[in-house]
C-alpha cells in the first residue's frame, strides 16, 4: 500500500534504536524529544501516528559489556531498558511502540529478509578480511591510513580497530548503486538538511563494495537461517526494526497501513547506515523506501560530542528533578537547529528557563489570569467591539498558526519556537500599551477591560496550543487556569479558533509554571557524577560576574539545622571503577547498621585497592542519586584542594557507625 504524499492520513516517524551498553543520556533525550514532538503535532493535525523506539541488543559490544559487568547479555539489555523506559516515562514521551531486538517478533523478521535476499542472489557467501571497529560494529573504509605503530583508528569513535578474517555472507550492495543514485535525483530531500544529501549521493558515486552482513565470531545475534554457525551482523539486524516493529511477518494490515516510514530521525554519525546501506536492503527485498532521513547535530560538552566511551554524558534525571521534563524539552529544541551541533552549558540552560520560560511566558500567563481573576472573577463579559490593536493580536496569530503549522512539518523546531516567543513578546506589548490596570480604576471602561484580557486570555490559549508539542504538561496546566475542560491534543489543527475561548467560563488562578532558579541553587541539586561539569559551569559563571578567586560566603544555618544531617563513620569494604568513567569509583560500605552502596568522583586521586579496608565520614542521610545507573545512597565527605578531592581517614579503631558531630 503507498500513501499519497497529497494526502497523507498516517505520520510514521522512528528514533534509532539504541544500544544496551549504558545507561540513556542527554543525547538519546534528544533525538527521542524530537521524535515526540513531531507525534503530538501530526496527531493535533488529525493524522493516525504510529511512533516507534526501542533498543538495539545484539552484537559483540553487548557481550563484552556484559561479560565485564558479569551478567548475561539479555539481563543487561533488560536492566538498562528499565532505565531507558523510566525515562522516557519521565520525559512525557508518547511513544505507540517499544522495540527490542530480542523480540521474537523481530528475530522472525530479520531472518524471513534474510532468507528473502538469499533466495534472489543478493546475499551470497564468500571469506572476508578487514580492519574492524569493535566499539562501532563496523569494518572501516580502505582508506584509512595506518597508524605509526601499524594499526588502523576508527574515525568516528577514535578507538583502535583490529583486524578480521572469517567466513561470511555478504549483501550485494554493488549492484545499489545506480538504483540509489536514481533514487536520490528523485527524491533531493530525503536526506536532511541539503548538505547531509550531498555527502550521501557523493559516496555512493565513488563506488559501492558489497557487504559483509554475518559473523562467526559473534554468538550473541540473530541466527542465519539454515547455517547457525553464523550470526546476522548487528546493522542489518537492527535497521529492520523499522520494518518488523511497523507489523511486517507479524501485523501485515497494521504494516500496509503505515510503511514506509515518514521520517527516521537519527544522530549525523549514523547516516551511511541508514541513507545508503538501509535503501539498499529495501530496495532488494521489494519494500518501499522512507520518504526522509533526517541527521540530526551532536550535544557538545567541553566543544567534544557527547558520548559514554569519552565518559562525558549527561544524565538527563538532575534536570528533570528540579525543573521537570518540560523546560529540557525547551531548551533542546529551542537551542539549536536540527542539524546543527550544540553545546550544553548548565548557565545556556537557565538562561533560557529564566529567561524565555520564567520571564516571558509565565510572567504573561500569571499576570493575565490574575488580572482577569481580580478585575471580572474570571468571567470577561460584557466584551467591548475590538479595536484596531485587538485586532492585530487576532490575526497575528492567524498568521503564527499557519507558519508553524509549515515549520513542525518541515522540521524547523528551533524557528517555530523563535516565532511563537516573538508572538509572545508581541502579547506583553500589547498588554503594556494597553495599560489595563489603569481601566481597572475606572468603572466606565470595564467593557473595554474586559476586551483586552480577553484578547490576552485567547492569545495565551493559542500559543500555549501551538507550543503543547514540546511542553504537553505546561500548556495543559495553562489551559486548565484558562477553564478549558479538554487537552490541547484533542483539539485539531484546522478547527483551532482563536476566539474559542468562552468569555463566561470562570478561569482559575494561574498555577506555578517555571519558577527562576539561580545558578548555584540548581548547581547544588548535581549528582556526583556530574561534578566536573558543574564546576566548570560555576567557574564561568564566577568569570562573568566578577566574583572569581573571591572567597565563597556560605549562609549561615542554625544548629537544629546542621542536626538534620546524620554523618557516620562508615567503613570501605569494596572498591572498584565504575565502566567508561575517569574519575568515578563505587564503593562498598559498612556504616554499621547495614552495608551500602556509594558513587564518589575521587578515582583520580586513589585507587580502588588503596581504598579497601579504610574508614571515613559519610551523610547517610542524603536523598539517593542515580548516577550511570548506579544508585547512590550516601556521599562520602572529602577537602577540596587545587581542584583534587582529599579524603580524611580515621583511625583503625573508631567502629563503623559511629556518629560523626
Amino acid at each position: 500500500m503507498s500513501k499519497s504524499s497529497d494526502s497523507r492520513p498516517t505520520f510514521y516517524v522512528t528514533t534509532p534504536i539504541y544500544y544496551v551498553n549504558d545507561a540513556p543520556h542527554i543525547g538519546h533525550a534528544y533525538t527521542t524529544v524530537i521524535a515526540d514532538v513531531l507525534a503530538r503535532f501530526h496527531r493535533q493535525a488529525g493524522r493516525e501516528v504510529f511512533f516507534l523506539t526501542g533498543t538495539d541488543e545484539h552484537g559483540q559490544k553487548i557481550e563484552r559489556a556484559a561479560s565485564a559487568r558479569g551478567v548475561t547479555p539479555l539481563q543487561l539489555a533488560d536492566q538498562v531498558v528499565g532505565g531507558m523506559l523510566d525515562l522516557w516515562k519521565a520525559l512525557d514521551i508518547s511513544y505507540d511502540f517499544f522495540i527490542r531486538t530480542t523480540m521474537p517478533l523481530h528475530e522472525k523478521g530479520v531472518q524471513k529478509v534474510f532468507k528473502r535476499l538469499l533466495d534472489k542472489g543478493d546475499i551470497f557467501k564468500g571469506t572476508y578480511k578487514g580492519w574492524y571497529c569493535v566499539s562501532d560494529e563496523n569494518f572501516l573504509a580502505e582508506d584509512v591510513a595506518l597508524d605509526d605503530d601499524g594499526q588502523k583508528t576508527c574515525p568516528d569513535c577514535g578507538k583502535k580497530c583490529m583486524v578480521v578474517e572469517e567466513a561470511c555472507y555478504f549483501f550485494r550492495l554493488s549492484a545499489y548503486q545506480k538504483p540509489l543514485l536514481d533514487f536520490y535525483e528523485r527524491n533531493p530531500v530525503f536526506v536532511r538538511p541539503p548538505g547531509r544529501m550531498n555527502e550521501v549521493v557523493s559516496f555512493v558515486r565513488q563506488g559501492l563494495r558489497d557487504l559483509s552482513i554475518t559473523r562467526t565470531t559473534v554468538k550473541w545475534g540473530v541466527p542465519v537461517p539454515g547455517d547457525p554457525d553464523h550470526t546476522i551482523y548487528v546493522w542489518f539486524d537492527a535497521l529492520l526494526n523499522y520494518v518488523t516493529g511497523a507489523g511486517f511477518d507479524g501485523d501485515p494490515a497494521h504494516f500496509a497501513r503505515f510503511w514506509p516510514a515518514d521520517l527516521h530521525l537519527i544522530g549525523k554519525d549514523i547516516l551511511r547506515f541508514h541513507a545508503v546501506y538501509w535503501p539498499a536492503f529495501l530496495m532488494a527485498a521489494g519494500f518501499e523506501l522512507p520518504r526522509c532521513v533526517v541527521g540530526h547535530g551532536w550535544w557538545l560538552k567541553d566543544e567534544a560530542k557527547m558520548s559514554k566511551s569519552r565518559g562525558n554524558v549527561l544524565d538527563p534525571y538532575p534536570i528533570i528533578r528540579v525543573f521537570g521534563p518540560d523546560p529540557l524539552r525547551y531548551f533542546l529544541l529551542r537551542e539549536i537547529p536540527i542539524g546543527q551541533d550544540g553545546n550544553f552549558s548548565h548557565e545556556g540552560f537557565l538562561h533560557r528557563v529564566n529567561s524565555d520560560l520564567a520571564n516571558d511566558l509565565g510572567n504573561l500567563v500569571h499576570r493575565t489570569l490574575t488580572m482577569a481573576r481580580s478585575y471580572f472573577q474570571g468571567r470577561l463579559a460584557p466584551l467591548a467591539e475590538e479595536t484596531e490593536a485587538d485586532r492585530r493580536i487576532r490575526e497575528d496569530f492567524a498568521g503564527l498558526q499557519e507558519r508553524v503549522r509549515g515549520l513542525y512539518e518541515s522540521y524547523h523546531l528551533s524557528r517555530a519556537l523563535e516565532d511563537m516567543w516573538a508572538y509572545v513578546t508581541t502579547i506583553n506589548k500589547y498588554l503594556a500599551d494597553q495599560e489595563p490596570w489603569k481601566l481597572a480604576k475606572q468603572t466606565d471602561k470595564a467593557g473595554r477591560l474586559a476586551r483586552i484580557l480577553y484578547q490576552a486570555s485567547c492569545a495565551v490559549r493559542g500559543v500555549s496550543y501551538l507550543v503543547f508539542p514540546v511542553m504537553p504538561r505546561s500548556a495543559e496546566k495553562i489551559w486548565d487556569s484558562l477553564g478549558e475542560t479538554e487537552s490541547p491534543q484533542a483539539v485539531r489543527y484546522d478547527g483551532f479558533e482563536f476566539f474559542g475561548l468562552q468569555s463566561e467560563r470562570p478561569m482559575k488562578a494561574p498555577q506555578p509554571l517555571f519558577p527562576r532558579v539561580e545558578l548555584k541553587d540548581f548547581l547544588a541539586e548535581e549528582p556526583q557524577a556530574s561534578g566536573e561539569a558543574a564546576a566548570a559551569a560555576l567557574e564561568k559563571h564566577a568569570e562573568k560576574t566578577g566574583q572569581k578567586n573571591k572567597e565563597t560566603t556560605m549562609e549561615t544555618v542554625s544548629f537544629d539545622e546542621f542536626k538534620k544531617m546524620d554523618l557516620r563513620v562508615a567503613h570501605i569494604l569494596k572498591a572498584e571503577r565504575v565502566a567508561n568513567t575517569d574519575k568515578l569509583l563505587k564503593l562498598e560500605v559498612d556504616i554499621g547498621t547495614e552495608t551500602r552502596t556509594l558513587v564518589a568522583g575521587v578515582g583520580d586521586v586513589y585507587k580502588p585497592e588503596d581504598l579497601v579496608g579504610k574508614k571515613l565520614a559519610v551523610i547517610v542521610n542524603l536523598k539517593p542519586a542515580v548516577i550511570r545507573g548506579l544508585e547512590s545512597r550516601g556521599m562520602i565527605l572529602a577537602a577540596e584542594w587545587q581542584g583534587k578531592a582529599k579524603i580524611a581517614f580515621y583511625d583503625q579503631d573508631i567502629p563503623a557507625g559511629a556518629k560523626v558531630k
